[in-house]
């Protein structure tokens, strides 16, 4: 690696890995570099924008399908159905590693982003490999691999919409579908559970679960920021939580997330991750009965 290499070049550099594997591996070494100070400057901002890719390298090993093609997971009482449970985390994963390594490529500089930004989603793109990791070598112990079952892209479609607007992307990759996971996870959990998977359990309730709100809260705080700095003011942003900032996060995702968010909430832990109640009820279906 070169020692003048900026983050948002090494950013580019996962982007264009095509092996999810490698992509995570060469992630966590970039992550631990920058942590490290061993890559000082984020961006050169001397240098032309860099072109991000509209979609990260890929293996074509995975079958991919519409969301509504997709066969059912089951509810763990089978192997075959926790297969298919832990191939759907897996992928969703591969995804989020591309996401961290996007946010930063494509809005760090031109959003002029503070270093405390790149930070934290470096942790962020750092924990998304680990968990891609972990959940396929649990896989592979399962007597499964990734590829082995088809996907869908519905993370990425949502990437496209927002790669425009960093307001955008905040609100709907790191505040909508990052507070959907903790929504599902307790759930995904207790069927691990009840199907006698307790290794998988524990690995999503002690290592994925708990990372996954700081994830969140990630989106939360970065979207506050901009809206502080847009209105002039980024003192305190962290506490902002202004009818004008809850106001435009609804207007953004109204503009960008199709449809309404789908109760039940996991309250708690969209609460530990600055995300309460005032940001995302008003979004949500009204009858939700055909959704439990």
């Amino acid at each position: 690696m070169s020692s003048d290499e900026t983050l948002v070049e090494a950013a580019l550099r996962v982007l264009n890995t095509p092996d999810p594997v490698e992509k995570a591996k060469l992630g966590d070494e970039i992550a631990n570099n920058w942590l490290q100070g061993l890559i000082s400057n984020p961006y050169n901002p001397s240098q032309p924008d860099l072109i991000v890719p509209d979609r990260p390298a890929r293996l074509t090993n995975v079958k991919l399908v519409s969301p509504t093609l997709m066969p059912k997971l089951g509810k763990g009482g089978s192997l075959q159905s926790r297969q298919a449970m832990v191939h759907s985390l897996v992928h969703i994963e591969s995804w989020a590693i591309d996401l961290s390594w996007d946010i930063i490529a494509r809005f760090g500089k031109q959003e002029s982003m503070p270093r405390e930004f790149f930070d934290d989603f470096v942790r962020v793109a750092q924990d998304e490999g680990r968990h891609f990791t972990l959940l396929a070598a649990r896989l592979g112990e399962l007597g499964s691999f990734y590829g082995a079952l088809p996907a869908h892209d519905g993370l990425w479609d949502s990437a496209v919409a927002t790669s425009k607007d960093l307001f955008a992307r905040l609100a709907v990759e790191h505040c909508v579908h990052e507070a959907r996971g903790l929504d599902v996870l307790p759930t995904t959990i207790s069927r691990f559970r009840n199907g006698g998977d307790n290794q998988t359990a524990d690995l999503l309730e002690k290592v994925i679960y708990p990372e996954e709100i700081t994830h969140c809260a990630a989106g939360v705080k970065w979207f506050k920021y901009l809206c502080s700095r847009s209105s002039g003011n980024v003192k305190d942003n962290e506490d902002d939580e202004s009818d004008e900032v809850i106001n435009k996060f609804h207007e953004i995702v109204r503009s960008y997330f199709r449809g309404p968010l789908k109760p039940p909430f996991n309250e708690p832990a969209r609460r530990a991750a600055g995300f309460g109640p005032q940001w995302y009820e008003p979004l949500a279906v009204k009858d939700f009965s055909q959704y439990c």
